[in-house]
């Protein structure tokens, strides 16, 4: 029941805490460490390459390096330091209060909502109506469901059938991986080729299982036929899963002007439709720690 408890720790701390500051955040250690990646250089792809495979390699070194000095030390301090290792790499109640401020915000202040967004998704809000800040908002909540906590839940689980060390290594390794693809994964920068395509293949199995949380959330099985549907217009191989499910359950209309549409004959999202948005991926991710906790304690301890 040992890897159980670090994910039950996990869970704590995000609820206590929500996130560091960024200055005392790990995760922003290592974007400064990749960085020096984003500039100008003669071979990008083969750059991209070498730091795609050796910098989360790193991350996941150091993080696994750290979890068997403390379960040698003692089991229970083995324990406490996977679960603040896997805290770290997750990001679930500072992401679902962001959604809900910004869709707030737009019957207030639309501006002000704009300005928000940028804390949630990259895109230019400056001519985003409300609806559209909103969809803006709830896609956002429900594709970083996936990415900050249904993969390294899930990669941090499938470790712990080996160790609680190897389980917070690869949570380390998928959130490095995400990361980098988050500060490079453009098709306006050549050495974020590999970072994406790294990115788009480790989140293959975190998307759709996204999606199924948020079936089972929402209790509507049939989104996960429409989110079916409506992938192929999405970019992305893997966040229109997600959205498109959590689209399909509560029938609003989610899009990105001038990219995709999802659920095209819905309305955009209301304040209230926002918050039930919301409320459901909460109950997803919530889902997604049981499920990991689970799967966890089904395997072998605190063995180094």
């Amino acid at each position: 029941m040992l890897g159980a408890g670090a994910v039950g720790l996990a869970l704590a701390l995000d609820a206590a805490v929500g996130e560091p500051p960024t200055s005392l955040h790990p995760v922003a250690w290592f974007g400064r460490l990749a960085a020096p990646l984003d500039r100008a250089w003669v071979r990008p792809r083969l750059v991209g390459l070498v730091g795609a495979v050796a910098l989360p390699l790193l991350a996941a070194g150091a993080v696994g390096g750290l979890v068997v000095v403390a379960t040698r030390a003692d089991s229970l301090v083995g324990v406490a330091a996977a679960g603040v290792a896997l805290f770290l790499t997750t990001s679930f109640r500072t992401l679902l209060s962001t959604a809900v401020a910004v869709s707030a915000a737009t019957d207030r202040d639309l501006a002000s909502a704009r300005d928000e967004l940028r804390a949630l998704a990259g895109r230019d809000a400056a001519s985003l109506s409300a609806g559209q800040v909103r969809s803006a908002a709830v896609e956002s909540a429900a594709e970083n469901l996936a990415d900050g906590l249904v993969a390294p839940l899930l990669a941090f689980a499938l470790g712990a059938q080996f160790s609680l060390a190897v389980g917070a290594a690869l949570a380390a390794w998928v959130k490095a991986v995400n990361t980098m693809d988050s500060m490079l994964g453009y098709r306006s920068k050549p050495v974020g080729w590999a970072p994406a395509r790294l990115d788009d293949l480790v989140m293959w199995a975190p998307a759709r299982a996204s999606a199924v949380l948020l079936a089972v959330a929402a209790m509507a099985p049939g989104a996960l036929t429409a989110a079916a549907r409506w992938v192929r217009d999405v970019p992305s191989p893997n966040s229109g899963w997600p959205m498109g499910a959590l689209a399909a359950a509560l029938d609003v209309r989610l899009e990105k002007p001038g990219v995709y549409v999802l659920n095209g004959d819905a309305d955009l999202p209301s304040v209230a439709t926002a918050r039930r948005a919301v409320r459901t991926v909460a109950v997803a991710g919530l889902l997604a720690y049981v499920a990991a906790a689970v799967v966890a304690a089904l395997g072998g301890g605190v063995s180094v």
